[in-house]
């Protein structure tokens, strides 16, 4: 999939994403933000088992590389972070306003880039320096705005603390984001809910009404499943700082939308940092990243095909399009124009 393609699928799963703030907003009047977090993840994790079993019955076996037990210290920290993170979210957006939390959720941008850096050695360009810089700007033009309704409080506290999870979660599926999609997100949705509903058992009450049951199902299949299926497509060729980056939208879809449906205010402090995001989305279109590099030999499995210039290994007969087995990269140097996915994650 071309790189443009990928940036479509990470503005639709910001796009996905953020319609979950103003209606999670409407839904915590009737189900304990405990019990919420639990039914968003098992709506995703459980949507996106069905779609698994409807597409393997339509079509033929997945091409995708199937997760491993060397996968399993990540899987085990991104359920435990996916637990955490929208029962923070949910309890800091049950005492603020959706307009609030959703523009706070530009501080996980920040949250995952500095851990990419740090942690992960991911390298950012100039033009992404400056598109992170107004991101910030632009969030703290509204959280400090006077005119607007964002404020410091308990709730923005619980909401920067959830970013702060995803943050460290949107870099542990980094590392597994060249196995099948579908099974992450199936795994991510079930475990992270099952733990989420024990917890609710625990410290929570449930609610009774179906029909608030089925919409926060739906809602967690839409704005988790399919967000973050896209999310993780994505972050294959992106890497997980570009990607969390275009992802940015996501809080001003959830302001636009708390505006037409929650009747929540929308300033002047609103359009110039909706101004400010948009200049910082063309630094990162325009971005170009080409120069030498080495590839060190390398042994791994994910889906591939053989004309995209890093896959000239040779099988038995003749295998065209994309197919999925563990293969060897002999060490080579080029130039090319790439992103720090899994064959480019040099240093500079």
């Amino acid at each position: 999939m071309k790189n443009s393609n990928k940036i479509i699928l990470a503005i639709l799963a910001a796009a996905l994403y953020g319609i979950s703030a103003p209606a999670s907003k409407i839904l915590l009047d009737y189900i304990n933000p405990l019990f919420m977090a639990a039914l968003l993840y098992i709506g995703a994790g459980t949507g996106m088992l069905i779609y698994h079993f409807a597409s393997k019955a339509g079509t033929e076996k997945t091409k995708e590389a199937s997760l491993t037990k060397k996968e399993l210290p990540y899987l085990a920290a991104i359920i435990l972070l996916d637990i955490i993170a929208p029962i923070l979210m949910l309890l800091g957006l049950q005492k603020t306003t959706a307009g609030t939390a959703s523009l706070l959720n530009n501080f996980e941008i920040a949250a995952t880039s500095i851990i990419a850096l740090v942690f992960f050695k991911e390298a950012i360009g100039k033009r992404q320096w400056v598109a992170m810089a107004l991101i910030i700007a632009a969030s703290a033009i509204l959280t400090f705005s006077s005119g607007n309704e964002v404020h410091f409080s308990f709730g923005s506290l619980y909401i920067l603390l959830a970013c702060l999870s995803w943050g460290v979660e949107n870099n542990c599926t980094r590392q597994i984001s060249l196995k099948d999609p579908v099974q992450i997100v199936i795994i991510k949705g079930l475990g992270s809910g099952i733990g989420a509903l024990i917890a609710c058992a625990a410290w929570g009450e449930f609610t009774t009404d179906i029909f608030y049951i089925a919409c926060a199902l739906i809602l967690g299949f839409v704005s988790y499943g399919l967000s973050i299926l896209f999310y993780v497509f994505a972050q294959r060729s992106l890497g997980a700082v570009r990607t969390s980056i275009y992802y940015s939208i996501a809080p001003f879809i959830g302001v636009i939308l708390s505006w037409i449906i929650l009747r929540e205010s929308i300033s002047a402090s609103f359009i110039a940092a909706l101004f400010l995001m948009m200049i910082a989305a063309y630094m990162m279109a325009s971005e170009l990243h080409n120069h030498a590099h080495i590839h060190e030999l390398q042994l791994h499995e994910h889906k591939h095909r053989h004309d995209d210039g890093h896959h000239d290994h040779v099988h038995e007969g003749n295998i065209e399009g994309y197919h999925s087995h563990e293969h060897q990269h002999e060490k080579m140097e080029h130039s090319h124009s790439h992103y720090p996915d899994e064959h480019h994650r040099h240093r500079h």
